[in-house]
């Protein structure tokens, strides 16, 4: 028998089919698991949700009703007590008094071990909580039965020492007898939580506690017996201030050592709320002290305070605790130190003593201790500095500002002294005799640590500004004469120019910028101040703006900071011109033309600089000295106009350079300016007296722009120009009852309609024309108006109709003349 196809050929193909049988049989059983998960998943959802109301989940959770239960009844329990110690107290005798007391007492605390051994420990914590407030009822039993006649304030100190002591012990007891308990994933630990447990090498101070409000409670007690103790024996303020400090002396080394949290924040807020209270006591003390006596004992209550706050900085677990609490530290040894030399030195020197005592704290920079708390010490310098800076900042700010009122008397006489030439506007501050010494001391300070320090430039630039502010108070201060103080003033602009030209190849680049900027703004500073108290005296104004004005020169030419300098000079330049003009006796019009000496001076200056940085600021001060010699001169119309014209020239002078071309529009204006108030002051009424000028020289440059630019609108080359003269001649033609005005104004339009027809321009067609109609319009009114008096009264109205007919026609034959075309180009398509 022969087979086709041969044997392995078939069995090659039979094992083909049952491999995709196998695959196809898979990839039914998969979808038919998916099915059936699918119809579970709908008999699961309800057919009709809507109908149904939503469950809701308990809206306590059971620890949480626990809580409650447990809380509510403590209270109400302690509440029993209470009312029984207090109303029912006396249907009982002494055993029996004892006897329910006691016995109701020592069940209460006896009970919770009980109820640890079940594993209740909440309910263990509710009974305890009863039991301790029964002991204080005990305390308070005893006192009204027992002692009756011992004092309340000693007794509560005693019961206090007496139930923190047992509280404690009871705490630390039952932790010790508790035994195990098993929780419910069959984990063997004691009754208290996992944080209240001793962790492995926790040290000696760990102990297994069981319950957690006896040791917190213990502790609150505990704030109470000195305290108490003190107030019964009658203490004095520092000795009750003492005790507050030890507390929380005391309450800060619980917190520190303490692992539970419980006990910890009530620790810290026995802390805080003692050490609060402590410290202000203290300070109070401290400047209150009439003298070196009190002022010790509270330097030593401060003291005690400091070294609690820097115990805990140097214990302390995180870094910004440490930092705050070393600053604290710190503050308070520098208002205890303070606080002693105060009582033993005059008022003037108390900022100076607690200014000494704050820069000693950074003679911690270089010792070992931590990093937080070098920089918290560190800090509170700053912030002492910072204080003593603020207290010379009224004698400063009077020093810099008071001259000002001397714009008011100016050349009214010279002062007694220096401190006469601040005070002719604002009273002088009292303690200030120390105030250079304040602010030299803090200059030195900042530059000492500008050399060690990162931030090296921003305390260079702080000393820097400091130094300036020590000699500017010094005349003042030292009550100098007049002429010295005004003598050292300059000498500190001196000072500050030098410091800022010197300080750029003696540095690097980056304390370049910084420290000579500022320099040279405290001597601009200083120039304005030492200026403003020169006023008091004819002499003293022109010799120190002289100087002033020759030392921003000098200062502009020498160095690189001409882009301050320069324009300075220039103003102290301009503040001398108008101080001779007044010397003089000259009026202001005529001091104007002095004036502008600075401007034209200023453009000269700016033409030699070239694209200098110190160019733009020079011609943005000449143009200022421009303006303030036009407004001196704007009282008199010829000074005025002369004034404007100079200005004019200057301006054209700058408009030479190629990139100052713009500021010839700025010369034109004043050149026109002050030709039309020339006239003004001539009292030439014409018009074009006033635009003719204007007109030719622009259309003169309407002719170059042409020829320079042929594709240029005659509207731009000569529209503004023809316009100038055109517009105010034609309004003038209207109201002018003469026949020369019409009869030239229409002479030079018909001139101009003919020259824009020959050259084709629209600009003179169209304004020639439309002028000259206008004054013919003009001179035939008369005639018009005879005419239209003659027509009839129908008249008017039929020339409008047949006006708008013509109009109608005219417009439905372009629509007919459209609508051919529309056609034509239809039949081609």
């Amino acid at each position: 028998m022969t087979h086709f196809p041969s044997p392995a050929e078939e069995l090659r193909l039979l094992d083909t089919e049952l491999r995709q049988l196998d695959a196809r049989r898979a990839v039914l059983l998969t979808r038919r698991a998916w099915l059936v998960n699918a119809l579970y998943a709908q008999a699961a959802v309800p057919s009709h949700p809507s109908t149904r109301p939503p469950a809701r989940g308990p809206e306590a959770t059971a620890p949480g009703v626990q809580n409650v239960l447990l809380i509510l009844g403590g209270v109400l329990l302690t509440v029993a007590a209470i009312a029984f110690t207090l109303v029912s107290w006396g249907h009982l005798g002494i055993a029996g008094r004892s006897l329910v007391l006691g016995g109701v007492t020592l069940a209460a605390l006896a009970t919770p071990v009980a109820l640890l051994r079940r594993g209740l420990r909440a309910t263990a914590e509710a009974v305890a909580g009863l039991g301790m407030a029964l002991t204080v009822l005990d305390a308070y039993a005893l006192h009204e039965v027992v002692l009756p006649g011992t004092g309340g304030t000693g007794f509560a100190a005693a019961a206090s020492a007496v139930l923190a002591a047992s509280w404690a012990a009871y705490g630390l007891a039952v932790g010790a007898v508790a035994p195990p308990v098993v929780d419910g994933s069959g984990d063997r630990s004691t009754a208290g939580d996992a944080e209240d447990r001793p962790s492995a090498g926790a040290g000696a101070g760990a102990v297994r506690v069981a319950l957690r409000l006896p040791l917190p409670f213990a502790l609150v007690a505990a704030q109470l017996p000195l305290l108490l103790w003190v107030s019964a024996l009658g203490a004095g303020v520092e000795t009750v201030t003492a005790v507050v400090l030890v507390t929380a002396a005391a309450d800060t080394a619980v917190a520190l050592r303490a692992r539970m949290a419980p006990i910890r924040i009530v620790a810290l807020v026995g802390a805080f709320g003692w050490g609060a209270w402590g410290v202000l006591a203290a300070g109070w003390l401290s400047w209150a002290a009439a003298g070196p006596g009190a002022a010790a004992r509270a330097a030593a209550l401060l003291a005690l305070a400091a070294a609690t706050a820097l115990a805990v900085a140097r214990f302390a677990p995180k870094p910004g605790l440490a930092l705050g609490t070393a600053l604290t530290g710190g503050l308070l040894m520098v208002a205890a130190l303070g606080g002693v030399l105060r009582s033993v030195l005059p008022d003037v020197w108390t900022v100076p003593g607690y200014l000494l005592c704050g820069v000693a704290l950074l003679a911690v920079v270089r010792t070992g201790v931590p990093d937080p708390v070098r920089r918290g010490l560190v800090l509170s310098s700053a912030v002492v500095q910072a204080v003593a800076a603020l207290t010379a900042f009224p004698a400063v700010a009077v020093t810099l500002l008071g001259p000002a009122g001397w714009v008011e008397r100016i050349w009214s006489g010279a002062p007694d002294d220096a401190r006469a030439v601040v005070t002719v506007g604002a009273p002088w501050p009292p303690l200030t005799a120390t105030v250079p010494l304040v602010l030299a001391v803090l200059a030195g300070v900042l530059a000492l640590a500008g050399r060690t320090t990162a931030w090296r430039t921003p305390a260079v630039v702080g000393a820097l500004v400091l130094g300036w502010a020590t000699g500017l108070v010094f005349p003042a201060v030292l009550e100098l004469p007049y002429t010295a103080g005004l003598v050292v003033q300059g000498a500190l602009a001196v000072a500050a120019l030098v410091v800022a030209a010197l300080v750029r190849p003696a540095a690097g680049k980056r304390l370049q910028d910084p420290v000579a900027l500022t320099a040279a703004l405290l001597a601009l500073v200083t120039s304005v101040t030492l200026a403003l108290a020169a006023l008091a005296t004819e002499s003293a104004t022109l010799t120190v703006l002289a100087a002033s004005t020759v030392l921003f020169a000098l200062a502009a030419w020498r160095t690189d900071l001409g882009p301050l300098t320069a324009p300075a000079a220039l103003v102290h330049g301009t503040a001398l011109t108008c101080a001779i003009g007044a010397s003089a006796g000259w009026e202001p019009q005529h001091t104007a033309l002095l004036v502008l000496a600075v401007p034209a001076t200023a453009a000269l200056l700016a033409a030699r600089l070239g694209a200098s940085p110190m160019t733009v600021p020079v011609e943005a001060t000449g143009a200022t000295a421009g303006l303030l010699a036009i407004a001196l001169s704007v009282t008199d119309a010829p000074m005025l106009a002369l004034t404007l014209a100079l200005c004019g020239v200057i301006a054209a002078g700058t408009a030479v350079r190629p990139e100052r071309r713009h500021v010839g529009y700025a010369a034109a204006v004043l050149l026109v300016l002050a030709s039309w108030v020339r006239l003004a002051a001539w009292e030439v009424g014409s018009p074009e007296a006033y635009t003719l000028p204007v007109t030719v020289p622009a259309l003169a440059v309407g002719l170059l722009r042409r020829r320079r630019d042929p594709a240029a609108s005659s509207w731009t080359a000569y529209g503004p120009g023809l316009a100038a003269t055109l517009l105010p001649s034609l309004a003038a033609a209207w109201g002018d009852a003469h026949w020369l005005r019409p009869l030239l104004l229409g002479t030079a339009a018909l001139a101009l309609t003919l020259v824009g027809a020959r050259h084709r321009l629209q600009a003179p067609l169209l304004l020639g024309g439309v002028t000259l109609a206008l004054v013919t319009l003009h001179e035939l009114a008369p005639y018009i108006a005879q005419v239209v008096d003659a027509l009839p009264r129908w008249a008017p109205p039929a020339l409008a109709g047949l006006v708008l007919l013509a109009a109608g026609a005219t417009y439905e034959q372009r629509l007919r003349d459209a609508r051919r075309v529309r056609d034509v180009f239809g039949k081609m398509t």
